[in-house]
């Protein structure tokens, strides 16, 4: 019976032991999560009271796709003689000098366009390489090559790459172009951080909420 008796009271004493643990860890999750939930508040009321740079629109005869601060895919459009020109920005973090971005030209009627990888400065334009590629459809995703599509720019002797210069310069790819690129950049960047924030507290809430019930 005495053994019986410990037996009992050792359970109950372990049980109890597994449920103050228990709470002890609840309480200190939802603390933590109570802080991060704060934290995510904060910045997101600090980015949202930051002033947007002034409106800067792309030099024409450049348009501005619609949605393209809301979504991936082209940035800018224009038309050049039958050429359509698409350039989109490459989202990566860089100095606030400088912007990457890629242009595609191409025609009707044919089925790859001419992909230029730049980078873009107040007072220069560099172009990185130079390719074909199957044209981009509306989803806006690059079509990664499946085939040889042309030298590494570098390795193009002097006359080749100034004409190439030359080539999307006409067209109106300079450094006209860097004060909406940065501009664009910058508003794009501030409206995924805060959209990042809304998303990370909203998953962090709704854990709180389940462990809480």
């Amino acid at each position: 019976m005495l053994r019986q008796a410990l037996a009992g009271a050792r359970g109950a004493l372990q049980q109890w032991r597994m449920l103050s643990s228990r709470r002890s860890s609840t309480s200190v999750s939802s603390a933590v999560n109570s802080m991060l939930l704060r934290h995510l508040k904060e910045h997101y009321l600090e980015l949202s009271k930051m002033t947007p740079p002034p409106k800067v629109s792309p030099p024409s005869p450049f348009t501005i796709v619609e949605g393209a601060l809301d979504r991936s895919g082209p940035v800018l459009k224009r038309t050049y003689g039958d050429e359509e020109i698409s350039l989109r920005m490459m989202m990566v973090k860089t100095v606030l000098t400088s912007c990457s971005f890629t242009v595609d030209i191409s025609k009707p009627g044919q089925k790859e366009s001419l992909h230029f990888l730049c980078g873009l400065y107040p007072d220069a334009l560099g172009i990185h390489s130079v390719s074909m590629r199957p044209k981009l459809e509306t989803s806006g995703f690059l079509v990664v090559p499946t085939k040889y599509n042309g030298p590494v720019f570098q390795d193009l002797d002097e006359g080749m790459r100034d004409a190439l210069h030359s080539y999307i310069e006409e067209r109106g790819i300079n450094e006209n172009l860097f004060p909406f690129l940065q501009a664009w950049l910058y508003v794009k960047d501030n409206r995924n951080l805060m959209r990042w924030f809304r998303a990370v507290g909203t998953l962090i809430k709704e854990r709180k909420q389940a462990s809480d019930a």
